[in-house]
C-alpha cells in the first residue's frame, strides 16, 4: 500500500489517496492520467519528499532530491527550514515545561494559563 497527492496547476495538494506500491508498476503515471492531474507518492514515515502530503500542502519540486511537500505557513513572520521543510518560528519554543502558543501580533509565544475551578 502507498500514498498519493493530486497537484492542481499551482502544484497544491488537493487530495491524498491510498494506491498501490510502487514496486508493482509505475502509478504515479498511471493515477495521473487517470485523473487528468500530476499525481506524486507521498509517504507516512517521511521517507520520500519530507512530510506526508496533506489537503493545501504545495509540492516544491527544487527542495531535496525528489521534491517536499510543504504545509500551509502558519504566521507571516515563520520561515521556512530547508533541512526539514517545515515552518518554524523565528524564536525558539520556551523550554520551561510550560505550555505556550504563538502570538503573530507580538511576534513571540505566550504561555497559555489554564483555568481552574
Amino acid at each position: 500500500m502507498a500514498h498519493y497527492a493530486f497537484l492542481d496547476e499551482n502544484n497544491m495538494v488537493t487530495e491524498v489517496i491510498v494506491g498501490n506500491d510502487e514496486t508493482t508498476g509505475d502509478w504515479e503515471t498511471y493515477y495521473g492520467e487517470f485523473r487528468g492531474q500530476q499525481c506524486v507518492r507521498t509517504s507516512y514515515n517521511g521517507n520520500i519528499r519530507y512530510n506526508y502530503a496533506g489537503i493545501g500542502f504545495t509540492f516544491d519540486e527544487s527542495k531535496g532530491t525528489d521534491g517536499a511537500f510543504i504545509p500551509p505557513k502558519p504566521y507571516d513572520s515563520w520561515v521556512l527550514d530547508e533541512a526539514t521543510c517545515l515552518w518554524v518560528a523565528p524564536i525558539e519554543y520556551p523550554a520551561d515545561g510550560g505550555e505556550y502558543t504563538w502570538d503573530e501580533s507580538e511576534g513571540d509565544w505566550v504561555e497559555v494559563v489554564s483555568e481552574t475551578t
